[in-house]
């Protein structure tokens, strides 16, 4: 009973501002493999990248919730609801672009299944350490997602449905990039463990989507290898965001770091009328029915 109350006090709590839930229309089905600049090894590892976020989405509320009953700020709990739902809106979009690439010759069922078992025994982990993975994984989502929306040149390279799908999530991950730092600061505020935590993190990241967008790209051999010319652009395109994001990356462990010192405003407000005129997707044209009427 005190558990169905206390839920029941979070919905009662004001909406967050800044941070807003909204479901995306796309069709999978329409994304080409390559998707992106016709790249095979960008397009893989985007793709190896969405063959996370279900299960990783999920861990990252998980780990929210583990502590939420700690956080005694009205303003933070409601950012909490937000990010809950959001996250929870990711997990099903990149559910539904996965099943969409389910094949014979494109598996994603074995690094899947890894990551459920790795999964289970992350969550057997501090809560501590948990909420520090998930503030260290939200730091990476949102430098990419800020690198994707502040190059359209890019953009532009990726199918209709694709760049629906990243875009908006992008445009997600940049507004709830602080809820989880803040509720880590709130509940523990240990700077020392939380910059461990990211360099582990760091290396796991790196080696675990290497790994499988290499799987991906072995997977597909026959149709990515003769794309000798996409898969140069790719590396090149990898190398370049590298270097760019190398800044905000090591910003992470500075004394007073905090992921909202960057301002993203303009670009948020700009990718949003964006989507809502030129891709027509209904959420960002209902939010911004009033701005758009003018």
């Amino acid at each position: 009973m005190s558990t169905v109350a206390a839920e029941k006090s979070y919905q009662n709590r004001p909406k967050a501002i800044g941070i807003t839930v909204r479901r995306l229309q796309f069709n999978p089905q329409a994304i080409r493999r390559h998707y992106f600049a016709n790249s095979p090894v960008m397009s893989h590892l985007l793709t190896a990248l969405s063959s996370t976020f279900p299960i990783g989405e999920q861990f990252f509320v998980h780990s929210v919730r583990n502590v939420r009953d700690k956080v005694k700020d009205e303003t933070l709990q409601a950012q909490i609801a937000a990010f809950i739902g959001q996250e929870a809106m990711h997990s099903k979009a990149h559910a539904e672009f996965n099943a969409a690439w389910r094949s014979e010759d494109y598996n994603l069922d074995r690094f899947q299944a890894w990551l459920a078992r790795k999964d289970d025994y992350v969550k057997n982990l501090h809560p501590k350490i948990q909420l520090a993975i998930t503030c260290a994984f939200e730091h990476f989502t949102a430098l990419l997602g800020g690198y994707i929306l502040r190059h359209p040149e890019v953009l532009a390279t990726l199918d209709e449905d694709a760049a629906k799908l990243w875009v908006w999530h992008a445009i997600e991950e940049i507004e709830h990039r602080a809820v989880a730092f803040d509720v880590y600061q709130a509940v523990y505020g240990d700077d020392k463990i939380r910059r461990m935590i990211m360099r582990s993190v760091t290396t796991g990241f790196a080696s675990l989507t290497l790994y499988s967008a290499t799987r991906l790209f072995l997977q597909d051999k026959k149709k990515s290898l003769p794309k000798v010319g996409g898969n140069i652009f790719g590396l090149y395109l990898l190398g370049k965001m590298f270097l760019q994001l190398a800044p905000e990356y090591l910003a992470y462990f500075k004394r007073d770091f905090h992921p909202s010192e960057i301002d993203y405003t303009k670009l948020i407000s700009d990718w949003k009328q964006r989507l809502a005129e030129d891709y027509q997707v209904e959420s960002f044209q209902h939010e911004l029915k009033p701005i758009l009427l003018n």
